[in-house]
């Protein structure tokens, strides 16, 4: 079944605020070991030689995510109805706070080093075969004690 759709909004979202994304340059211990694993009926996807980014959990970041997945846990989302929101999403450039790698051939992705506290990781994936829309994935996840957190999207 498609996912629900997005919900409104509501209230002035909270304005951009650098110093909120201080805590995730610290140094940390924790791991995220990531696979993509989305499905449509038959259909496997692939993220393999898509980027994928992680973005720290602020009070404006996690606006933002509500605004454009319509939820701030996890969503599976056309990539273009995402990508169509975003002029309209709250202001403000997350860039030098996000971390970024890439998708493997096994659709398998890592971050290391990641201190405590909640991030959202956000790809995109695009069917094996056969024709069909690139799915922007997004899911929620909270490091918490060093730990490696295995992450499907």
């Amino acid at each position: 079944a498609p996912p629900p759709p997005p919900r409104p909004v509501v209230g002035p979202p909270p304005p951009f605020n650098a110093a909120d994304f201080a805590w995730s340059q610290r140094p940390g211990r924790n791991v995220i070991a990531g696979r993509v694993t989305y499905r449509i009926g038959g259909v496997r996807y692939t993220c393999a030689g898509s980027s994928v980014v992680l973005t720290p959990e602020t009070p404006w970041s996690a606006r933002r995510m509500s605004f454009l997945y319509g939820t701030g846990d996890r969503a599976a989302l056309p990539a273009d109805e995402v990508r169509a929101r975003t002029p309209n999403a709250p202001a403000g450039d997350a860039g030098p706070y996000v971390k970024r790698t890439t998708c493997d051939d096994a659709d398998q992705f890592a971050f290391a080093g990641l201190p405590d506290g909640t991030w959202y990781a956000i790809t995109v994936a695009r069917p094996v075969s056969g024709n069909g829309s690139t799915v922007a994935l997004m899911r929620r996840v909270v490091l918490r004690g060093g730990r490696t957190v295995q992450l499907a999207l």
